[in-house]
């Protein structure tokens, strides 16, 4: 899922040292350039007499933090809005000495700073030259601190860490506040200790300074462009953070004799021959690295094991038996704590068979995916549809058709289309029970435990669907969502309470509690008739421990249909409503920008602080329970907003621990993870930010950062950002080397792939999405397992909000590339007979959704379908026959054909050396007995040099090549056809349809 960015307001943090940008550089005002440099001296004029006049400013009568003053000589121009910072003269004053020129005197008014004014009424204040005082409205001519000493020179001892930058030297260049800077670069610093350079600084009278550092060569870290500011007194600067009054971090650390505190709120939960722990994280003046769970009970005596997370699942145990567990924290010099309160459970019977379904475990790059949106491709069942609050006036209603339409029996019902198609693995919408005013489309989660309600009917679960495409040899890809819950919360971690008065306006919205009524989407309140009930969240009485200003008080707005808005209605980031520690507290301002991991990106989407334990917990316990039914993948909503090492520290491992715990080894090494990184632009590098480049998602840290998730998110932004993209690691796994197939090095693989949004981008010509895609190759850690699509329930080749209308002969030659070069082909649901071409994708509750690319799918499936194999369909009746003869559906089934038979287009690493043509590539995959070499050209012919003698067959004609001399020469198919010359290959594979002929 990727909002739109409308209505987003929030910080944007600067990239660390991306610009000189530095006050006192000539000519590089604050978030320049970093080339900037200063101007050469100019030849010395003439000195010319200037007026000056010292304006002080009495305090006392003012509450303000700050005092500006915001002047122009006499004929002369306005200082800028604020105007220029007062510096401290005595009790009482401030005073700012300016230089007039030959004017004879200026215009002045004084600010705070944020917009509160003395302007003298409207009319300023007319000052002269000299000593001026200007005293709740009253302007005279004095010094109103001559009589006071002269102020002792203040000192700021500064250390600045350099351990992420790699510095060998480091200046300090500052400015006491009110004064002028010192000379570019600044001050040498003076080794300290490792990783820590010092300078002692004299501030003269001032308090404070403002500050930036450089390594004498031009790379400069000035906080993003806004300079440091550092008080009197021993500071610290690391990473960015201003630490005062701080203790000298160069002192002998003596050695960590202070064990961590004991973990607190121990849970154990049986649920079988399982049992459930978690606990919540101890604390250290260190940090905490691992946990020991110690059980007794049962045959086995005292089981002690390390846990590097605060949930464990024990497995395998007896039945009806009571296991008692401990738990100690352990810190990184071995210090182990007291041992948390005991927790017992006692297990129960073991289940006859497996609870959840097994995945099938077999390499993902086999298998093609087939996308649908759940809600919106075939109803099996009517009595679980629904429409919501949105229902009539989104135009649905007119239309008699639900947002909640299609379901899990409806997809089960279909499985043999898809597998018809040829397709062996379904990507499905999220499953979790959402909460929204349209939610259909599953990313506004509410409760992670449960699956909606809305989807399943009797015999027809999420596990029946699991098993039942499991039992038709397909998988299912399961989407989830990591980075948000919907704005009314997540269940069992924080639901915020909303302010809601039942009267004329909204009482189609909020309802009167209920005992006993728990939201579930589906079931209707018996009071209101509602399935979108909001009466458990809504309160007109002011919640104890309240933060949200102005509770209940009308906003002086109104709503789309007029009604007044209250404060503390609708939850926002802003609003005061969510706690810090649980969710972020801001609106993404900059999405390049690390706030892009740190804010909202939509005001229906409250964003996770994924970086907090108790969320990770919470995610990690809920995705485990679909693990368990067996689901053979995750598509990762939105991943590029949760930090890269939270994934690599958290969220990966832990979906790999539970895969490995319940189903092996070998099914979790196949278990595929691929995130949408959502980089909307046509070069290699989303914008020239690592961060924010889908590849970056598929590489393991290389260097280690804080123990905390939160710092250690910061650290790794503004390392990898000054790395930049010229050093991020590379590699060969997609490629071949010269003919020959090679064993690829995944030693440095995060867990998590992604899908290929540079070519997604790039497909409105299939030959452009041909050429980027193989420029950014050798940045993924293997390309390989890119899943590659046209577009998608987001968006459409170059970031168009419309459903693909490139034309039929268009879509068969992407799908031709699709299918034969690296990566994985997926299809969004419909697009096999162009379905909504040229509609817009997504309108929201505007309009109807049969007018969109989200529309119903359910009447081209109608009728029977059976598959006897995978692109091959024994029997069909009704509309869905029809549908079964369009030649992109013709199309496609051949093409997976083709490509399940040939392992060299599955897994193959491909070239372009010695090949002349247009998309045309060749491809091999070598493990054990298999050797798979083939040649492929698509809409146009080329020419292969180099190439291994023998025989060539074409799996699209059955035309026989034999190569003696290394060279083979192919020609141009048509738009849409390919060739596919495999070496020693099987023949003809399929028959001819209407573009593979």
């Amino acid at each position: 899922m990727t909002p739109t960015r409308t209505r987003r307001r929030g910080r944007a943090l600067a990239l660390l040292g991306a610009a000189a940008g530095l006050a006192g550089l000539v000519a590089a005002p604050p978030g320049a350039s970093a080339t900037a440099v200063p101007a050469l001296d100019a030849a010395p004029a003439a000195a010319v007499a200037e007026n000056t006049a010292t304006v002080h400013y009495w305090t006392k009568t003012k509450n303000w933090s700050a005092h500006n003053l915001h002047w122009a000589p006499d004929g002369g121009s306005w200082t800028a809005v604020p105007g220029t910072a007062m510096e401290p003269a005595c009790t009482d004053w401030v005073k700012k000495t300016v230089s007039l020129g030959s004017a004879t005197g200026l215009r002045a008014a004084f600010n705070n700073g944020t917009g509160t004014w003395d302007n003298n009424g409207g009319a300023d204040y007319a000052l002269g030259t000299g000593n001026i005082t200007v005293k709740d409205g009253v302007v005279a001519h004095s010094d109103p601190c001559a009589a006071t000493p002269p102020p002792t020179a203040n000192k700021a001892t500064v250390y600045y860490s350099s351990a992420s930058l790699g510095w060998s030297t480091v200046n300090v260049h500052y400015q006491p506040a009110g004064g002028t800077w010192t000379a570019v670069p600044g001050l040498g610093m003076t080794a300290a200790c490792a990783g820590w350079w010092k300078r002692e600084l004299d501030l003269g009278s001032a308090g404070s300074l403002k500050a930036a550092f450089n390594n004498g060569n031009g790379v400069w870290d000035n906080n993003g462009g806004t300079d440091y500011t550092i008080g009197a007194g021993t500071s610290t600067v690391r990473d960015r953070v201003v630490t005062a009054n701080a203790t000298d971090p160069c002192a002998a650390t003596p050695p960590d004799t202070r064990a961590p505190t004991a973990p607190a709120g121990l849970t154990a939960t049986a649920d079988g021959v399982s049992v459930l722990l978690s606990w919540n994280a101890a604390t250290d003046d260190r940090g905490v690295t691992k946990y020991q769970v110690t059980r007794t009970g049962g045959t086995t005596g005292t089981v002690v094991t390390d846990v590097g997370s605060t949930v464990f699942s024990d497995t395998n145990l007896a039945e009806r038996t009571a296991y008692t567990y401990t738990v100690k924290a352990v810190d990184a010099a071995g210090n182990v704590s007291a041992a948390s309160a005991p927790a017992t459970a006692t297990t129960g019977d073991e289940p006859g068979a497996p609870a959840g379904g097994k995945p099938l475990g077999t390499d993902p790059r086999k298998d093609p995916i087939y996308f649908v949106l759940t809600a919106r491709f075939h109803d099996g069942d009517a009595s679980n549809n629904r429409g919501g609050s949105q229902h009539a006036k989104s135009g649905n209603a007119a239309n008699e058709d639900p947002m909640f339409r299609g379901d899990f029996k409806g997809l089960i019902q279909k499985l043999d289309y898809i597998k018809g198609l040829g397709f062996s693995a379904v990507w499905v919408t999220p499953v979790v029970l959402n909460r929204s005013d349209y939610d259909y489309h599953g990313y506004h989660g509410y409760d992670f435990y449960e699956v909606d309600p809305r989807l399943e009917s009797a015999g027809a679960s999420y596990q029946d669907l699991i098993d039942a495409a499991h039992a038709k040899g397909m998988k299912i890809y399961q989407d989830v969502v990591y980075n948000h819950s919907s704005r009314w919360g997540a269940k069992g971690l924080f639901t915020p309470t909303v302010y809601g008065v039942r009267d004329t306006q909204w009482s189609w919205y909020y309802d009167e509690k209920q005992p006993g009524f728990e939201y579930d989407g589906l079931t209707i309140d018996p009071k209101s008739g509602k399935s979108y009930y909001n009466g458990d969240l809504w309160s007109t009485a002011e919640p104890t421990g309240n933060t949200c200003v102005n509770w209940g008080k009308p906003t002086g707005g109104k709503s789309a249909e007029g009604y007044t808005l209250y404060n503390c209605q609708w939850p926002t980031p802003t609003s005061g409503m969510f706690p810090k520690a649980l969710f972020h507290q801001c609106w993404i301002g900059n999405w390049e920008g690390e706030d892009s991991r740190s804010c909202w990106l939509h005001e229906d989407l409250a964003d996770f602080n994924t970086e907090n334990t108790a969320v990770q917990n919470h995610l990690i316990g809920a995705y485990d329970k679909y693990i368990d039914m067996g689901v053979d993948g995750f598509r990762v909503d939105t991943a590029v907003h949760v930090p890269r090492t939270t994934w690599n520290r958290r969220f990966l491992p832990a979906i790999q621990e539970r895969v490995t715990q319940r189903h092996g080894a070998e099914a979790a090494k196949n278990f595929f993870v691929f995130g949408e990184v959502a980089a909307f632009v046509n070069d290699k590098w989303n914008r020239g930010s690592v961060n924010h480049s889908a590849q970056f998602f598929t590489w393991k840290e290389r260097k280690e950062y804080d123990a905390d998730d939160a710092r250690a998110a910061l650290e790794m932004y503004d390392y990898e950002q000054q790395q930049g993209t010229g050093n991020q690691p590379t590699s060969t796994n997609a490629f071949l080397n010269g003919n020959s197939y090679h064993a690829p090095d995944h030693s440095r693989f995060s867990g998590m792939n992604v899908i290929d949004m540079r070519m997604h981008m790039n497909f409105g010509d299939a030959s452009n999405a041909f050429s980027n895609g193989k420029d950014s190759d050798d940045s993924y850690n293997d390309a390989t397992y890119n899943v590659v699509y046209v577009d998608s329930h987001d968006y459409g080749p170059n970031k168009s909000s419309e459903r693909y209308t490139g034309g039929t002969d268009a879509w068969a030659e992407n799908m031709s590339l699709m299918w034969t070069f690296r990566g994985i082909p997926t299809l969004y649901y419909g697009s096999e007979i162009e379905f909504q071409k040229g509609r817009k994708i997504d309108c929201g509750p505007s309009c109807p959704l049969a007018t969109t690319g989200r529309a119903y799918y359910g009447a081209h499936v109608a009728g029977t379908v059976t598959a006897s194999d995978f692109s091959k369909v024994s029997a069909a009746s009704g509309q869905v026959a029809t549908t079964l003869q369009q030649p992109l559906v013709k199309h496609v089934q051949r093409l997976n054909e083709i490509r399940r038979a040939i392992p060299a287009l599955q897994m193959g690493q491909y070239s372009t050396e010695g090949i002349s043509g247009g998309m045309a590539f060749k491809r091999r995959y070598t493990s054990g007995s298999t050797d798979s070499f083939a040649l492929v050209t698509v809409s146009g012919g080329a020419t292969y040099d180099g190439i291994p003698n023998g025989t060539y067959t074409d799996a699209v004609t059955g035309d026989v090549k034999t190569v003696s001399h290394g060279t083979l020469t192919v020609g141009a198919p048509g738009k849409g056809n390919l060739r596919v010359y495999v070496l020693n290959g099987p023949g003809k594979i399929g028959a001819a349809g209407p573009y593979l002929k």
